[in-house]
């Protein structure tokens, strides 16, 4: 029997992409065997995913082949579905069959976290993958096709998105670009059309100052959003959704982007948490477990600046997968592990076509500047993952 170790890497989002591409990089030969799992083939990229589903850009270019981003002949793919991790046994469960570990990194990614609001699951729509991205932008472009035989329900014409974090706003401002195209395309009025943004916070956009967030409001109520903020969907039904204040909006299309939480996978294994997010140590390991690393969405850190948890960023998971790999490669070879430290490269929110809110260090950004930098941001990771041609080919450079 061969006493190789095995390492296991469960998901292929940034942070086990980054994970993967650093493994099959530092281990030598037969030093280690590397699998990893995902139920889809493909890497696809979540910071990106509001555009196609307002329809402002290709789906094509929200996704890459797993097989272009890592050297099958150093990390084995397997294209399934997690149903359990047995960490007793060091074993995971998939849809069609088993692996066992030495070691484990869980990067699976969240969950939608709907608060317990009533109809959220059954009545609205989610932006988490490229499958239900794809059935945003073909339910939209429909209920302008229906409202042109069906004049009279206004309601095909109303938008309700619930949260007012970044994939909230991101979505409306790349919704609202694209509803003059499908107004003149079906030749629909486009003051007939209702955008809602509701947030349960005072507040949109959370983490950055009031100045930056009044200019993104400003803009996007141009651009024919208007925001409800401080009340929260009471209840999301088949024909709209109900407000704390009682308010209804009858609406079609109901888009909940109002929280993520970790996976359940984590919960179903035992593995101490809160809320499906593990307090990992300084080099990302599950409490009691040495043996499996957390990274991602399903990560805890603690921010020693406020003492506050860091936000599961897309930045937080690329930086803590290289550090996973390293600590993995140096308790193989029996080195000092290395402690993870986050280093904050900046935040960008987009705003539609040309316009975004930023900040870089103390520098504040507005406008088409932080528009400029968002772009930087997207094709960056593009090249870490890629290369050069892998940014040509997705980036977008106008």
């Amino acid at each position: 029997m061969s006493n190789i170790p095995k390492v296991v890497i469960l998901g292929a989002g940034y942070g086990g992409i980054m994970t993967a591409q650093r493994l099959q990089k530092d281990l030598n030969y037969n030093e280690a065997d590397v699998t990893l799992v995902s139920k889809h083939d493909y890497h696809y990229f979540t910071t990106h995913l509001h555009m196609p589903a307002a329809g402002t850009d290709a789906l094509e270019n929200a996704h890459v082949p797993i097989s272009k981003l890592i050297d099958e002949f150093k990390i084995d793919f397997v294209k399934s579905s997690v149903k359990e991790i047995r960490t007793d046994e060091k074993k995971v469960i998939l849809e069609d069959g088993t692996l066992s570990y030495d070691y484990l990194i869980i990067a699976v990614g969240g969950e939608t976290e709907t608060f317990g609001v009533p109809g959220m699951h059954e009545h609205a729509m989610f932006i988490r993958s490229i499958n239900s991205v794809r059935a945003i932008r073909e339910h939209i472009e429909k209920q302008f096709a229906e409202y042109k035989k069906n004049p009279e329900r206004k309601e095909l014409l109303t938008f309700v998105v619930g949260g007012a974090g970044f994939t909230g706003i991101e979505f409306v401002g790349e919704l609202s670009d694209r509803i003059p195209q499908l107004c003149r395309t079906h030749q629909v009025d486009p003051s007939l059309v209702k955008i809602y943004n509701v947030e349960a916070a005072p507040t949109a956009l959370p983490g950055f100052d009031q100045e930056l967030v009044d200019y993104a409001m400003n803009t996007l109520q141009k651009k024919g959003v208007t925001f409800k903020l401080g009340t929260a969907i009471k209840e999301c039904k088949a024909d709209g959704v109900l407000l704390a204040t009682d308010e209804e909006i009858k609406s079609a299309t109901v888009i909940w982007t109002g929280g993520v939480r970790g996976s359940k996978l984590i919960e179903e294994a035992g593995i101490e948490n809160m809320r499906a997010r593990v307090k990992v140590d300084e080099y990302l390991r599950a409490p009691g477990h040495d043996d499996i690393y957390i990274i991602g969405d399903n990560s805890l850190m603690i921010n020693p600046a406020n003492d506050r948890p860091f936000p599961p960023t897309a930045q937080m998971a690329m930086q803590q997968g290289p550090v996973a790999a390293n600590n993995i490669v140096a308790s193989i070879r029996k080195q000092p592990l290395k402690k993870f430290e986050f280093h904050n490269k900046g935040t960008v929110a987009s705003l539609g076509k040309g316009q975004a809110i930023g900040v870089v260090g103390n520098k504040k950004l507005k406008g088409f500047m932080a528009a400029q930098l968002k772009k930087i941001i997207d094709i960056r990771w593009l090249f870490i993952i890629g290369g050069i041609s892998l940014a040509l080919r997705k980036g977008k450079f106008l």
